[in-house]
């Protein structure tokens, strides 16, 4: 009997394809993920692809794996990883047989995508979306205020921003720089900022000519 005979099979293949690719970038599993996924994913266009299309479907699914690893590795806002999402959609999407074969295959990517992240839960976590994520503290050898202190103090205080926040970056605030966050919003670099809630170690600020409320 032959599998791919069934529409549904090509869920399973793109699925777990992009399960153990995204996996491999989250995780580090010394390339054993990448392999797995690689022969999944190759496995599909092979089987539904004319020869001829191949190289060029293939190219544009893993030039979206290699875009999200850039914006996970270097950017971290997210941008690149979405344009990344959509290469793979469209690859899986363009080289199937028929709109079942690739809806199929389409919501296996998805499905695949955020399965997984259940990885993270067992295996070494690589050091990705760090800045989002608030991973990369910065310290004193660094020229920065200690972030294992207590930071209430800085409620209400108004400073400036040293780079853009998207949503994470570098307030300067009474000569003392620190790392900060927004409520989800970006913030140009050198705009004035207020200190809205501290939470441990963790800063919220908001622009000065912000309509919210700020916490006393």
């Amino acid at each position: 009997m032959n599998i791919f005979a069934f529409d549904w099979i090509s869920f399973f293949i793109v699925g777990f394809a992009t399960l153990f690719l995204v996996g491999e970038l989250l995780v580090n599993t010394k390339g054993l993920f990448a392999l797995l996924g690689v022969a999944l994913i190759s496995t599909y266009f092979l089987t539904y692809l004319d020869p001829s299309m191949i190289l060029i479907m293939s190219i544009i699914y893993f030039s979206g794996i290699i875009l999200i690893f850039i914006d996970g590795q270097f950017i971290n806002d997210g941008t690149l990883a979405g344009i990344g999402a959509i290469l793979m959609l469209i690859s899986v999407g363009l080289s199937s047989p028929n709109w079942v074969v690739g809806l199929y295959a389409i919501i296996g990517v998805v499905v695949g995508a955020i399965f997984s992240i259940t990885w993270l839960k067992f295996l070494p976590k690589r050091n990705m979306w760090s800045k989002i994520t608030l991973l990369d503290q910065l310290t004193d050898d660094r020229g920065y205020s200690s972030m294992n202190q207590s930071y209430r103090h800085l409620i209400g205080e108004e400073g400036v921003t040293l780079t853009d926040m998207r949503p994470v970056g570098t307030i300067k605030i009474n000569g003392h720089d620190y790392s900060a966050v927004t409520n989800g919003h970006w913030i140009e670099r050198q705009s004035e900022i207020f200190v809205k809630q501290v939470d441990g170690t963790r800063i919220l600020v908001d622009l000065v000519d912000s309509s919210q409320q700020r916490v006393q």
